[in-house]
């Protein structure tokens, strides 16, 4: 029972983790969003609050893609960058539809079409709806590969795979001075 224990606060530990990396990336993203929505619509698009929303997301997706794959989820990019990248821009074209959505039903069907209103709508909600959106979208499409034959993260793969299934990988120790996998205990 202890070893299930054991093996589930790994788990968690690792989810945890990876979802505060996950939430620090995003609310960088989302700083560089609202901050370029609410510049951009009361500058050059005074009269397009959506293009203006639509410019500043873009920005922001190229900042969250750089930093999820280099930081959040580093430990399972893609080989194929391209592919990875395409994938990326798919969930956050999708994202981007729900942040777009929430501001079009504000402004159109709602009519309210101050720029405060559609700030709210599109940045705050949208965002918050886009962004359950995309963690999901990342964690089981985008980046999904494991890089436990990259030399820069086989380690830290071992360990966690270690902790997480209480053995170490094959031909693997856990740690320094951990017993491999099939090797006896010494008696002393």
């Amino acid at each position: 029972m202890n070893s299930l224990a054991a093996r589930f606060d790994a788990l968690w530990h690792l989810f945890v983790k990876e979802l505060m990396k996950f939430g620090v990336v995003g609310a960088l993203a989302f700083v560089i969003n609202a901050s370029l929505t609410w510049i951009l619509m009361h500058t050059v698009f005074t009269d397009g609050h959506l293009k203006a929303k639509f410019a500043a997301t873009v920005v922001a997706i190229l900042f969250a893609w750089v930093a999820n794959r280099l930081w959040t989820f580093r430990h399972k990019r893609q080989s194929d960058k391209r592919k990875e990248l395409v994938q990326f821009l798919v969930a956050n074209g999708i994202g981007m539809a729900i942040e777009l959505g929430c501001l079009g039903f504000s402004y159109y069907v709602l009519g309210l079409t101050s720029a405060y209103a559609s700030f709210v709508s599109g940045t705050i909600i949208g965002t918050i709806l886009g962004t359950v959106f995309r963690y999901f979208a990342y964690r089981f499409w985008v980046f999904t590969e494991e890089l436990d034959e990259d030399p820069d993260f086989a380690d830290t793969a071992a360990l966690e795979i270690a902790r997480i299934t209480g053995r170490a990988p094959a031909g693997r120790s856990a740690a320094p001075g951990a017993p491999r996998q099939g090797d006896e205990p010494e008696d002393g």
